[in-house]
């Protein structure tokens, strides 16, 4: 559904092409969607294929053809990740260029042998280039990163002792999600990230890079994530149930009501349609559950 007209609010949604849309994909799409209608913006979709080696084909197509199923509409172009890479690599340059990069040798024995869920540093004395396979990283500061999520709150942490460099290129010479997500979300003018709370902790990172890169910040806004009996995310990669879209009004509804926003138990019987009138006339952000899981 194009629309070309200028958006003081752009949002989006984001999925991986691993696998079916499930419960938590549902949730992730409704919240982003939502926050996007209440802000009469646009809604972008983004497909975050950058790491080539996970996808799942056709599962973009299925992602797509789910939420046309629902009654999702979307503004502009789908953008796929794996065919931007000239704009990673400007990035990336740029951030060589201020000497912020450095080549990584570890092997991954190596940093587990570290004993450290935060980078040692062990090759931050190496220089470009390098003739050993290598990762790229990120030289972190020592600096604490402060933003407020909408539906989490005050958020810090300190880049340098709690994140540590970071890759932004890996061994096998694929840009890394935290610098594709930063440049996608500034060249596509997102002004509020809509996403899923096991999201929360690379926000610093992202904002970290914003900063160097001298983009702008967007809001960032992190929704409950679901998860099962035994505390787990509900996910693609723990093989969750696919969403049925032969009972999508009843999904949406659950959806709507994991998310806090309490639909009355008589919109169970009416059209998608409906339903999403209801959900964007009634949409409150502040009845979100600010917690980092719920349990479905």
């Amino acid at each position: 559904m194009p629309n070309n007209q200028s958006q003081n609010y752009t949002g989006h949604f984001a999925p991986s092409p691993t696998g079916p849309v499930h419960f938590g994909t549902l949730i992730a799409a409704v919240g982003s969607y939502l926050q996007a209608k209440k802000n009469n913006g646009a809604w972008l979709i983004r497909i975050e294929d950058v790491d080539v080696t996970r996808k799942i084909e056709g599962a973009d197509v299925d992602i797509l053809n789910t939420l046309e199923a629902f009654g999702f509409e979307w503004q502009g172009d789908i953008v796929y990740q794996s065919e931007r890479s000239e704009y990673y690599q400007q990035a990336l340059d740029q951030l060589i260029t201020q000497s912020l990069v450095f080549p990584c040798i570890c092997s991954r024995k190596q940093l587990a042998e570290s004993n450290s869920d935060v980078y040692p540093g062990s090759c931050r004395d190496r220089n470009l280039p390098e003739k050993n396979q290598h990762a790229l990283r990120l030289q972190a500061k020592d600096i604490s990163i402060k933003f407020n999520d909408t539906v989490m709150g005050a958020q810090s942490q300190n880049i340098k002792q709690q994140c540590g460099d970071f890759i932004i290129r890996r061994r096998d010479n694929l840009f890394a999600y935290q610098l594709a997500v930063v440049v996608d979300d500034a060249l596509q003018n997102i002004t509020e990230i809509v996403r899923g709370a096991d999201l929360l902790d690379s926000t610093a990172r992202q904002i970290y890079l914003q900063q160097l890169l001298h983009y702008p910040t967007p809001d960032y806004c992190h929704l409950p994530l679901a998860i099962d009996a035994t505390g787990n995310k509900i996910s693609k990669s723990e093989g969750a149930a696919k969403i049925d879209i032969n009972n999508k009004e009843k999904s949406l509804i659950s959806a709507l009501n994991f998310l806090g926003q309490q639909a009355p138990a008589e919109l169970v019987k009416s059209n998608i349609n409906d339903i999403w009138k209801w959900a964007i006339d009634n949409w409150d952000i502040d009845q979100v559950p600010k917690t980092k899981g719920s349990q479905i």
